[in-house]
């Protein structure tokens, strides 16, 4: 899973790159200042999450991958109801309503996946050990 979650986390970095200049530029004068505030949020957390999801990558190398892994999938829900509500509610200027109760949703999932990368740092890691450079005597 570890090449997905660096996938995802490069895919996620370029949408909140994205969307955050789509933000500066085609919408600064379309919507109103709350709503284009909402829409930043949105591409910021977007962003913090993308990086984390690199960095869980990463130290799934040395850690439980079990638990990162259910951070990493948490981060990823929690993108889309997070991030995507905001985006849905930005862009629709409070239309869809029914997008206010998801955004919490997400957020919750978010915090849950930082809970969760703490968790594994608790665990024993799977660090490298001399054993790992030992090779069969020819």
């Amino acid at each position: 899973m570890r090449g997905i979650w660096f996938g995802l986390g490069g895919l996620n970095g370029l949408i909140a790159v994205a969307a955050g200049a789509f933000g500066a530029h085609a919408l600064k004068t379309r919507i109103a200042a709350e709503y284009l505030a909402i829409f930043e949020t949105a591409s910021r957390y977007q962003m913090y999450h993308a990086l984390a999801l690199l960095g869980v990558a990463a130290q799934s190398e040395f850690q439980s991958r079990r638990v990162l892994n259910a951070a990493a999938w948490c981060m990823i829900m929690g993108i889309l109801l997070f991030s995507g509500s905001l985006y849905g509610l930005a862009l629709t200027q409070g239309a869809l309503r029914w997008l206010g109760p998801v955004t919490p949703i997400g957020g919750a999932l978010l915090m849950t996946s930082w809970l969760m990368i703490f968790v594994g740092a608790l665990r024993p890691s799977r660090g490298l050990d001399e054993k790992t450079f030992d090779h069969p005597k020819s």
